[in-house]
């Protein structure tokens, strides 16, 4: 198991710079039409590698947690675990969103690119291929309770998915005995759901060569130094991001917060190669399992965490809307910044699923403030990138999170190849 598991880590580092190699050479040799169509042919494996992971996604969501909390002691039980979990992700979140504000203002990131009020790159609105009207905090709640389960299922919407199971676990928590054979049929789809999970991972090392060099074949890796400034700013303030969560897991979980890095250094980098975070929620939960941490915990707290607490993205909020406001010259007063600092706290828990979150919530946010709607071209051209260091970070916060709650419970077991539930 240890020999096939630092294979797969060596695969998936391997093909990360296979990729950007093979994507470098693309765009420095093919026409701008060969590029865009060698790009379109790579992005098939991407997009097929996807789709079997959504695929995945929320059947095995609905059968963990449904088994996590029917397998807890009550009601008394699931609403401890889930306030110390809601807990967590509120510090989180604030962590997250003042360090963005503070290295935004120590940077200057956007200072030096003086764009003027109407800036040519795109029409008002239209640059983010987002609706900034849809997102509404009554249209939030109103998406929070699902009209249908299968609809819920079908269309992987993962929060309307995690408050249907929440009850239907909870009933069986409920009935008991009675509900013991519904519950051991739960456990069985999970576990089919798990060894699926294992043939499709199989593709991931493919799935982040097709990644890398599609986006690098057609942006080619100078994007990088045109956004320099922004980019590095960016990632120097993921670092210290990491730093507050990996200090957090040691002083609260003791050196064995090591083994935990250790143990999802796998889906950390297929979540940064894919810009995907669902990419790597099947692997992640088995390592927090593996790990330690008792399944129904780690199967309850998982799914919140996709839905409530999406660190890196929070942090990529704040800078880039600072990082536009710089660009246009608009310096956003004390009271501007705390009610950023509370508007975003509230509308990042409203787009969990949604396809580029961060980009949606940025569309929102830059009309309260009077900030031109085209200021996310500014950061498209980009964003795929930063999508990369922010989709791993939040794998990096939940994982913490997982962990932080089970201990706060007592209940960090032993590390194994497979945990008992």
């Amino acid at each position: 198991m240890a020999a096939t598991q630092r294979w797969f880590t060596f695969s998936l580092v391997a093909t990360t710079l296979l990729g950007i190699a093979v994507g470098w050479i693309c765009n420095r040799h093919l026409t701008s039409q060969q590029a865009v169509d060698v790009a379109a042919d790579l992005s098939i494996i991407t997009d097929a590698f996807l789709r079997l992971i959504k695929m995945i996604i929320a059947p095995l969501v609905f059968a963990s947690l449904v088994t996590a909390i029917a397998r807890m002691g009550g009601a008394a039980e699931i609403s401890r675990v889930g306030l110390k979990a809601l807990a967590w992700f509120l510090g989180a979140s604030c962590v997250s969103l003042t360090i963005g504000l503070l290295m935004a203002h120590w940077l200057q990131p956007g200072a030096v690119l003086h764009v003027p009020a109407q800036h040519p790159l795109a029409l008002p609105g239209s640059a983010s291929g987002v609706d900034a009207a849809d997102f509404t905090f009554a249209g939030f709640v109103t998406h929070l309770i699902p009209r249908s389960f299968a609809e819920a299922m079908a269309g992987n919407e993962i929060l309307q998915i995690v408050v249907f199971s929440i009850f239907v676990g909870a009933a069986a928590a409920a009935l008991k005995d009675k509900a013991l054979q519904f519950v051991e049929l739960v456990e069985q789809l999970a576990a089919v759901m798990f060894k699926v999970t294992d043939y499709v991972m199989k593709a991931a090392p493919l799935a982040i060569f097709a990644a890398l060099a599609s986006s690098i074949c057609i942006h080619g890796i100078g994007i990088v130094g045109t956004y320099a400034r922004f980019v590095a700013g960016f990632y120097l303030s993921l670092g210290i991001l990491w730093g507050i969560l990996v200090a957090a897991l040691l002083l609260i979980a003791g050196s064995r917060g090591w083994r935990l890095l250790a143990g999802i250094r796998q889906p950390v980098l297929l979540a940064f190669a894919t810009s995907s975070s669902e990419a790597a929620y099947p692997r992640l939960l088995e390592a927090l399992v593996a790990f330690g941490i008792p399944r129904r915990i780690a199967s309850f707290v998982l799914p919140l965490g996709y839905s409530f607490n999406l660190d890196g993205a929070m942090m990529y909020c704040t800078f880039a809307i600072l990082f536009i406001a710089q660009a246009y010259g608009v310096e956003l007063t004390i009271t501007q910044q705390i009610a950023l600092f509370g508007l975003l706290i509230v509308t990042t828990k409203g787009v969990a699923g949604v396809p580029r979150a961060a980009i949606a919530v940025i569309a929102v946010t830059l009309h309260y403030f009077n900030l031109p709607d085209s200021g996310i071209a500014l950061i498209l051209a980009v964003d795929h990138i930063l999508d990369m260091g922010r989709s791993a970070t939040n794998i990096l916060g939940n994982s913490v999170a997982a962990a932080v709650v089970a201990r706060w419970e007592g209940q960090i077991g032993p590390t194994s190849n497979a945990s008992p539930l």
